[in-house]
């Protein structure tokens, strides 16, 4: 229960970043909550399809999920270093 409350913490602090930036057109920091925001989720859906049994669709997702975080950590570089 407390992974749920995590992911849902983290899920919905991603969008609500993700929207601030966009607004204040931020496009880059945008794009980084964005792509920490589908981490997340593919996460949380890796974790939900492997509960219901669901093997192979739960590695995809988790691969998807481990993309998007080094995606995310390549961003986060970037936007440190510019």
């Amino acid at each position: 229960m407390q992974t749920k409350w995590l992911f849902g913490i983290g899920i919905v602090a991603a969008a609500l970043a993700s929207v601030y930036f966009i607004i204040k057109l931020d496009l880059n920091n945008a794009v980084l909550s964005m792509v920490a925001l589908f981490s997340l989720t593919n996460g949380a859906r890796a974790k939900s399809f492997r509960e219901q049994g669901m093997v192979r669709e739960s590695k995809w997702m988790l691969w998807m999920s481990i993309f998007f975080g080094g995606a995310f950590v390549v961003l986060l570089i970037f936007n440190i270093v510019r």
